[in-house]
């Protein structure tokens, strides 16, 4: 059974509010807005592109979206051009030649496909070993242009085609599509089926993701398939803890916690059917959770913000999920639904951010000639007053901020 994020919280779908009138930026071109606010990266992203952004009913909830930029969501505020920038934003990725491994330009979701390890792994040449200076971001979904095909005030859709090999020397043909939307107030009040404090400032966004194949063989278990793969790009903070609700009655373990070497048990940990981790981009570590764990929701608080940050995804019980890791001696067919990664310093003192992500992964694609997987993703962060952003914690995730705070006292 398909269990979309939705469905599973609300009893039915409810129809997107009517097109609005698009609103001028609200910040004086005169003076500078200040760097973390949206006015702040919408001034710098139109320097490099010609950024689309999407508003609500109200115009406070905006979301910048860049077609040449892979098709991703760049980042969003609750609060117009005034407000915080969510997304993560690498400045300096912009100017640089072409990085080998990945193009780190950030972004609040972009959409990746994998599996990134093993042995059907899409980021590493057949026979190579899985090592960092062997990974290499395939063009595509890494730093090419993608097509904008639709557009209207609140919503974009972009596509791909794309030729890709993997790690067994499958050739995969294929086309992404993405349908971007930011929702409405009312829309998040029906999706979290309660009715948000007056004090509560939101943006929520909708994606809508798809894969076709469009070569001429089927992908099955023995050729490799790729799988959609949304990751969510924040910036981190001292006080910014990771919560993945899970349940507690499923078999074998909580989570994989060893992607890129053990997480410390200092930074990790599990309560009460609650697995917490510390985003405060001081020390790298990645983990997953299985189709058969998640809830189809995970979440973030910044205390030092105040700022609540919530996914929703589509999970498949009875779907395949690939195995991502960097290993080639683990069975392809069996990996994570949900992931969570804090960045840090790399072995010779480097580092890629800081930042941290909340992903999402579809089943593999299984896919005849001409069929398609869609995969929705859900990005909402809420701020404002505390009890009503211990309210939607407490319903939404199960946990409360104190409890989120508390984790590893």
């Amino acid at each position: 059974m398909k269990l979309n994020p939705v469905t599973s919280i609300i009893a039915g779908a409810i129809l997107l509010c009517a097109c609005h009138g698009a609103k001028t930026n609200s910040f004086n071109s005169a003076v500078a807005p200040k760097k973390g606010t949206f006015g702040y990266d919408l001034d710098f992203l139109k320097k490099k592109d010609n950024v689309v952004v999407l508003r609500d009913s109200s115009g406070d909830a905006e979301v910048a979206v860049s077609a040449k930029y892979q098709g991703k969501v760049f980042t969003s505020t609750a609060e117009g051009d005034t407000g915080k920038s969510f997304g993560w934003i690498n400045y300096k990725a912009f100017d640089g030649p072409v990085d080998p491994h990945m193009n780190a330009f950030g972004g609040e979701d972009r959409l990746w496909l994998g599996p990134e390890g093993g042995k059907f792994a899409l980021f590493f040449k057949k026979d190579a070993k899985m090592v960092f200076d062997n990974w290499v971001t395939p063009a595509p979904f890494d730093h090419e242009e993608w097509k904008t095909v639709g557009m209207n005030d609140h919503q974009v859709s972009l596509t791909k085609n794309m030729s890709l090999v993997n790690y067994k020397g499958t050739q995969l043909d294929l086309k992404v599509d993405r349908k971007i939307t930011v929702l409405n107030r009312g829309d998040i009040n029906n999706i979290l089926k309660m009715h948000l404090d007056s004090g509560v400032k939101v943006v929520g966004i909708k994606t809508d993701n798809s894969i076709t194949n469009t070569g001429k063989d089927e992908w099955t278990k023995q050729t490799g398939a790729p799988c959609l793969w949304n990751l969510d790009m924040f910036t981190p903070s001292p006080k910014a803890i990771i919560v993945i609700p899970y349940d507690e009655k499923a078999s074998g373990k909580v989570a994989t916690t060893d992607y890129f070497g053990q997480i410390p048990p200092d930074r990790v940990t599990t309560k009460k059917g609650h697995l917490f981790f510390k985003a405060d981009g001081k020390s790298r570590g990645k983990l997953g959770m299985t189709s058969a764990r998640t809830l189809s929701v995970a979440g973030s608080y910044d205390a030092a913000n105040n700022v609540l940050s919530i996914i929703f995804f589509d999970v498949d019980k009875k779907a395949t999920y690939l195995n991502q890791e960097w290993k080639t001696d683990k069975d392809p067919l069996v990996g994570d639904a949900v992931n969570a990664y804090n960045d840090g310093p790399l072995a010779n003192g480097s580092q890629l951010g800081p930042f941290y992500e909340m992903e999402s992964v579809s089943p593999a694609a299984f896919l005849k000639p001409d069929e398609k997987l869609t995969h929705q993703h859900y990005i909402f962060h809420f701020t404002g007053d505390t009890a009503g952003l211990n309210a939607i914690a407490s319903r939404v995730l199960g946990a409360s901020l104190t409890d989120i705070q508390s984790a590893f006292k």
